[in-house]
């Protein structure tokens, strides 16, 4: 049992020395990992451009808590009366009144275009015509 003191210090302030090293590269990594993460979310957001007069559809999100099996989460479709500044949007319901609600939850209304004439499909059996 022959300890020396200097020896024992010195090799202590080197492990406290790498054990910096260690958790500064933590959070380098740490970084680097948040930033890529975040990059390819917001290449992932695709942003909603509404104007005056558009259809919407509405994200009605009490169906979550009482799921029925074929219902539609979205309502609607509403006529968009006005976008704010902050995001939130203010929409025509069925009656004609106004209703502010907040403009993540809305989604284009994409209506079934009518088909041309001349494009309609017989039901009947080819074989049998």
């Amino acid at each position: 049992m022959n300890f020396d003191i200097k020896p024992a210090a010195e090799q202590r302030l080197v492990q406290l020395n790498e054990l910096d090293e260690i958790r500064l590269n933590a959070y380098e990594t740490s970084r680097i990992y948040k930033e890529r993460t975040k990059a390819i979310h917001d290449k992932k957001i695709i942003l909603k451009q509404f104007t005056e007069g558009d259809k919407v559809l509405l994200f009605n999100s009490r169906l979550k808590i009482f799921p029925g099996k074929l219902r539609s989460k979205w309502s609607g479709p509403f006529v968009l009366k006005k976008m704010r500044p902050n995001g939130s949007a203010v929409l025509w319901d069925n009656n004609g009144e106004p209703f502010s609600t907040n403009g993540q939850r809305l989604k284009p209304y994409l209506a079934h275009s009518t088909s041309e004439e001349g494009t309609t499909v017989p039901l009947t059996d080819p074989d049998q015509a």
